[in-house]
């Protein structure tokens, strides 16, 4: 399908979020892929990649405190920003990661000129969901559409497969069950299919080109075993 969607020019792109499990992994594409020229990671701290085309923006509040002019600037934008409740500490502190912290590098982004941006959701996002997880992607996605980006893409995947620098053991457990349960889920229940990390990363790099191409809807959503058909 990429070939397919191939235009001539290179393409800069800006990533926030890029140690976590599918940011690593998308970032690793980022740089492979003959398309991109220059990547900004926009990190909390030094990430042990090298690469000519690696531009590291550190900041303990993932802000760009400066931007040079001569630099090339990043029309893509990707954020892979996220927490759980037991890692932040209390459901306020997980909203002002989910939701404030994802909006404030959305407007970072197109301040410096991101016009297309790609963001790592949930499946069940809504505003008005009981979970307060998913309440929270659901007023994520709400305050970014406010952004008014040409292209702002959601994609929302069911449980991830992959290795993480510290597991979680919830997804590991949801791993192990849906292994068993995998021949019997059809219809609907196909979105719940854990997802590798490496194919998100690859649908997004792969939905980043057909923003390209204007193939998208100024708003997007992707969900489930969607990605994978990408």
């Amino acid at each position: 399908m990429m070939d397919t969607l191939m235009s001539p020019h290179s393409l800069n792109a800006i990533i926030a979020g890029a140690s976590g499990l599918v940011g690593t992994e998308l970032l690793h594409q980022l740089l492979d892929h003959p398309r991109f020229n220059n990547i900004y990671a926009l990190t909390r701290r030094p990430l042990p990649f090298h690469s000519k085309r690696l531009h590291q923006i550190i900041d303990s509040q993932l802000r760009i405190i400066a931007w040079e002019n001569e630099q090339p600037v990043p029309e893509y934008g990707f954020i892979c920003l996220g927490t759980t409740k037991k890692k932040a500490g209390s459901n306020q502190a997980l909203e002002e990661i989910d939701v404030d912290l994802v909006k404030n590098v959305a407007i970072t982004m197109k301040n410096i000129g991101v016009k297309h941006l790609i963001v790592i959701s949930s499946l069940g996002a809504c505003k008005h969901s009981p979970s307060h997880y998913l309440r929270c992607k659901g007023k994520m996605e709400q305050a970014l559409t406010a952004l008014a980006f040409e292209h702002c893409v959601f994609v929302r995947p069911g449980p991830l497969k992959g290795e993480r620098n510290k597991p979680r053991k919830d997804e590991l457990a949801i791993q192990r069950i849906f292994e068993t349960i995998h021949p019997m889920m059809i219809g609907p229940l196909k979105h719940f299919t854990p997802i590798p990390a490496e194919a998100v990363a690859t649908s997004m790099v792969k939905i980043a080109i057909s923003c390209d191409k204007h193939h998208l809807q100024p708003i997007t959503i992707i969900s489930g075993h969607h990605l994978r058909s990408i």
